[in-house]
């Protein structure tokens, strides 16, 4: 059996290493001209589950250039008024977590791969087997093609064009500033991650990241991205960007009145660090009859960033399809059973916090005030309420 994977981010690599340690043949196609192509963005929390789909599908020398290369997460949890006031704080977990670079992590699953470059997918055709056409005229063929192309799948939009994203009504503006040029930020703010939950309809999530606490992972993994920063991100249904809005001066006038020490944080951020996305999430489909075609991570069930978890899905997602097609049989259709349960569930779930984070009224929010003030009083309602946080 030839499978083609369209896609060469987290869940489509995780699937080919899982494919090839199965004996399967396997070929990634990706868009990208390089393996150096995607050297920006944040890094990216992964929880227990997708440790677990990292360790069962890498080979173990790649498995222990990630945990070398990866700081720790999982130090806790809170929730804070806009004047930094607890509301609630979340033990640490007991299980791993993971702070890892995006740009380090994709190196990492790069290495060993035969990942073929500057293959931007444009269609497929089926007549027994499955041929690709690329936009450089080129074509291969397999017998399973796997869509691992993003949030804006071109797999996806020829087989299931029902499907795709809709805007959620809410954008984030997001920065880093760098601990090790800033030593006076607050230790409640590096400790743990934490999310401010003010009076309006916004919301700021925070978390610091750690440098990679070794000195001997190679230098191809490192791209100037090991220095410990705190990431904050503001969000709001109500915040319209455009050309010419200054990011950093707009959060500025939005949360003047919150605390000293949050106005400070955003102010010294670099301005070149800071940027802003319209939040996006899955429509709703029904389900579909299973083919040789299927799809993983963002390019069928893309979430809110709002619970952390995408990467993580995708990572289980890649796990999943990699035992299914090993085990033979109607490895699509019982790989598609169990996706589309828990992935459309995670998409549900992510929209809601991302709505609550950033369009809760007024009323709402004391609600939800009283209710982590309650949850913080009464331990056994803590570990009911919040059981598996992070994961």
């Amino acid at each position: 059996m030839r499978i083609a994977v369209v896609g060469g981010g987290i869940g489509g690599l995780c699937l080919a290493h899982g494919l090839r340690k199965a004996g399967v043949d396997v070929a990634v196609y990706e868009r990208d001209l390089s393996r150096t192509d995607r050297l920006q963005g944040y890094r990216v929390h992964i929880n227990p589950h997708g440790a677990a789909a990292l360790r069962e599908c890498l080979p173990a020398a790649n498995w222990a250039r990630f945990e070398e290369s990866a700081g720790h997460g999982g130090n806790g949890f809170g929730f804070l008024t806009e004047q930094l006031k607890p509301l609630l704080l979340l033990d640490p977990e007991v299980e791993q977590h993971y702070s890892a670079s995006r740009i380090t992590l994709r190196q990492v699953l790069l290495d060993g791969l035969d990942v073929q470059f500057g293959k931007r997918f444009e269609r497929y055709e089926q007549n027994g087997d499955i041929t690709l056409h690329f936009e450089d005229g080129t074509t291969a063929s397999c017998d399973v093609l796997v869509g691992a192309d993003g949030i804006r799948s071109r797999v996806r939009g020829q087989y299931l064009p029902h499907a795709g994203t809709e805007a959620v009504g809410v954008t984030a503006i997001a920065g880093k500033l760098f601990l090790d040029e800033n030593d006076w930020v607050p230790r409640e703010l590096v400790v743990r991650a934490n999310s401010i939950v003010p009076t309006g309809r916004a919301g700021m999530f925070l978390a610091a990241h750690d440098g990679l606490g070794v000195t001997d992972v190679q230098d191809d993994l490192l791209f100037d991205n090991a220095r410990p920063y705190l990431m904050w991100a503001y969000a709001a249904a109500d915040l319209t960007v455009h050309d010419g809005l200054d990011l950093q001066r707009e959060v500025l006038r939005r949360i003047s009145r919150w605390s000293p020490e949050l106005n400070r944080i955003v102010a010294a951020t670099p301005a070149e660090t800071i940027s802003e996305w319209r939040i996006r999430s899955s429509k709703p489909i029904e389900r579909w009859q299973p083919t040789n075609v299927t799809l993983l991570g963002d390019a069928i069930h893309a979430m809110t960033p709002m619970r952390g978890i995408g990467a993580n899905i995708a990572l289980r997602d890649a796990q999943l399809l990699a035992r299914c097609i090993a085990e033979g049989g109607d490895a699509i259709a019982r790989y598609e059973a169990e996706m589309y349960d828990y992935g459309f569930a995670a998409v549900r779930d992510s929209l809601r916090a991302a709505r609550q984070f950033a369009d809760g009224s007024p009323i709402a929010r004391t609600v939800f005030k009283t209710v982590l003030r309650t949850a913080s009083a009464v331990p056994a309602l803590k570990r009911a309420m919040f059981a598996g946080q992070g994961d």
